[in-house]
């Protein structure tokens, strides 16, 4: 079994280096080029199923990638973007995203801000549930870039220091598109 992983294309939001979030914004012209130019890297790739993060920039980059429209696509909540709370919107800075933001153990913290090992296990449980359930499929995660990071330490170990900004391999561009293996 096959795990590809695609982060959404560019928004505005990207653009100007804010927190998103639970902001519901959608792509932008590049964003949309984005995903257009990502969906050659599934040509000759099975996909047997698509779980996307119901946002609208999700959807609209899994719609710009231009799968078979038969490939059941199942949105799930737990691969929506971590909940920023106050931080969604902001600039985001140096200190808030490596003193707060990529850190497990943050040094203030910030109202309604989802920690790291909160997505981390809701996403875990995610694709431990996709991974029971669909054992002998080949599965597309349609998500956003924190999602990504609990992806990857699903598949790799998360170092004890727990700071998510010395672990750089974690963080996908906008598009970019990732393959895991299940080992049987």
């Amino acid at each position: 079994m096959s795990l590809y992983f695609i982060r959404h294309g560019q928004t505005g939001m990207n653009v100007a280096h804010k927190f998103n979030g639970e902001i519901d914004e959608d792509i932008d012209e590049i964003g949309i080029m984005q995903a257009q130019n990502a969906s050659k890297q599934f040509v000759g790739k099975k996909i047997d199923l698509i779980y996307c993060s119901p946002y609208l920039r999700t959807r609209h980059t899994l719609q710009c990638l231009n799968l078979d429209q038969n490939i059941p696509v199942v949105f799930d909540e737990r691969l929506v973007e971590r909940k920023m709370g106050d931080l969604a919107g902001r600039d985001i800075s140096d200190e808030l995203l490596n003193e707060v933001f990529l850190s497990r153990k943050p040094k203030f913290n910030i109202k309604g801000l989802e920690t790291i090992d909160e997505v981390f296990d809701r996403v875990h449980n995610a694709i431990s549930e996709i991974r029971e359930k669909h054992s002998d499929k080949n599965v597309l995660i349609v998500s956003h870039g924190f999602i990504c990071r609990a992806v990857h330490f699903y598949f790799n170990e998360l170092p004890e220091h727990g700071q998510l900004y010395k672990c750089p391999e974690s963080f996908p561009q906008n598009c970019e598109v990732r393959e895991y293996k299940f080992e049987d």
